[in-house]
């Protein structure tokens, strides 16, 4: 079938909860992707951050084979063999005390919530029923009830309440503000080190340090959401060591997997996840051996090969780059490693239209808040590969 043909499948049978670009993409390569027609698309969004080693990477894909022909899931009625080495190798890497699996990134994110509601009970003393825990306006951390609860997005909340409570927020970067929002019943604090759906939204330099300060001496728990920040995207491990700080949760997922599988992690000290006892959370999926082989192999290939380090190369070049567009529609472009975002003015009539010119060009991005495009390629890319994109970005976003 043609593209043509897959789109119309997809508009007259799917709900029509996303508004992608009409390509229709078969196979994908490193930073490559072709469409069912044959045409070549350098992928500058990587799932969203999930796929950092690039699409389909043999080391990754190698690794999930040899699993799936010993063992694919048990539950954790019963161990398995990659679980514990999974652990072991994500503490040593970002230096945590516990670990808990996951599968999706929303679903980390309410593991949070409840680890931290009942330490608030068990450990601080809040009154049952009576935990509060401080979000940031503009936070992106997953679509289900609770997570949307505390969202400032009218088109996630719209139409979806009631909602449930035990949730204030603050502007971001604005310490001043999360400090006065702190009462006895607070909990924890979480916050994305970078806010990645807003827009790549970078906080002053400090924040992050001065947040860790507040948290620590009103003794509540500092939850960063790294699901799109960690794992190599911003040219660090976790984007908490651009500023020498450590959370008492972390959360990752997306890259975890490089793309094979729905993998997310819980990153705790052990006071924390210490207070959850059997029977209180879980998952069937959770730490299943083959999500935790594949996030083994991912995280030794980011590791191994260099992406880290190459994040932070090949973003300072990229953001360069960009940078000496000239276009007075443009607002502003900002980054850290390779998650960029490049934001218009409200009068340049939208992101969207340069996402689709971009993408008759052979380069895939997505716009975000109408205005903003985040320009996220896969960690492997080179500066040739760089050269190549922003000589179709500059003549398009130009205009």
């Amino acid at each position: 079938m043609k593209s043509d043909q897959y789109i119309l499948l997809e508009d007259e049978f799917g709900a029509h909860n996303y508004k992608p670009l009409d390509v229709v993409i078969e196979r994908g390569e490193g930073i490559w992707v072709w469409d069912v027609d044959g045409k070549k698309y350098l992928d500058c969004l990587s799932a969203y951050s999930a796929i950092n080693q690039g699409h389909c990477n043999k080391k990754i894909m190698a690794a999930m084979v040899e699993q799936a022909k010993r063992l694919t899931l048990t539950s954790r009625a019963f161990r398995n063999d990659q679980l514990g080495p999974l652990y072991k190798e994500l503490c040593d890497l970002t230096n945590s005390h516990k670990v808990l699996p996951m599968n999706s990134g929303a679903e980390a994110v309410e593991t949070a919530i409840k680890a931290v509601r009942k330490w608030g009970y068990q450990v601080k003393g809040v009154p049952e029923n009576k935990a509060e825990i401080i979000v940031c306006r503009n936070n992106f951390h997953g679509r289900t009830i609770s997570i949307i609860s505390f969202s400032t997005d009218p088109v996630s909340t719209t139409g979806f309440g009631p909602f449930t409570p035990g949730f204030k927020i603050v502007d971001f970067g604005d310490t001043a503000a999360l400090e006065d929002a702190i009462t006895d019943n607070t909990v924890a604090f979480m916050v994305e080190p970078i806010q990645g759906e807003a827009g790549v939204i970078i906080p002053p330099e400090g924040y992050l340090r001065e947040v860790r300060r507040i948290c620590t001496e009103k003794g509540i728990v500092l939850i960063f959401d790294e699901i799109q920040t960690g794992l190599g995207r911003t040219g660090a491990m976790l984007a908490e060591e651009h500023e020498g700080v450590e959370a008492d949760l972390t959360l990752i997922g997306k890259a975890l997997s490089g793309g094979f599988y729905p993998v997310s992690a819980v990153l705790s000290n052990t006071e924390v996840l210490g207070v959850l006892k059997p029977g209180e959370h879980g998952s069937t999926f959770g730490g299943n051996p083959l999500a935790c082989a594949i996030a083994r192999a991912a995280l030794k290939v980011l590791v191994e090969d260099g992406l880290i380090e190459n994040a932070r190369e090949m973003g300072t070049y990229f953001l360069e780059g960009l940078k000496q567009i000239d276009n007075p529609k443009i607002k502003e472009v900002r980054g850290r490693g390779l998650l960029i975002g490049l934001e218009f003015h409200d009068t340049a009539g939208g992101a969207r239209q340069y996402c689709e010119q971009l993408k008759d060009a052979g380069l895939l991005c997505k716009e975000t808040h109408q205005t903003i495009i985040r320009f996220a390629p896969p960690l492997v890319i080179t500066k040739e590969e760089i050269d190549w994109a922003l000589e179709k970005i500059t003549p398009i976003l130009s205009r």
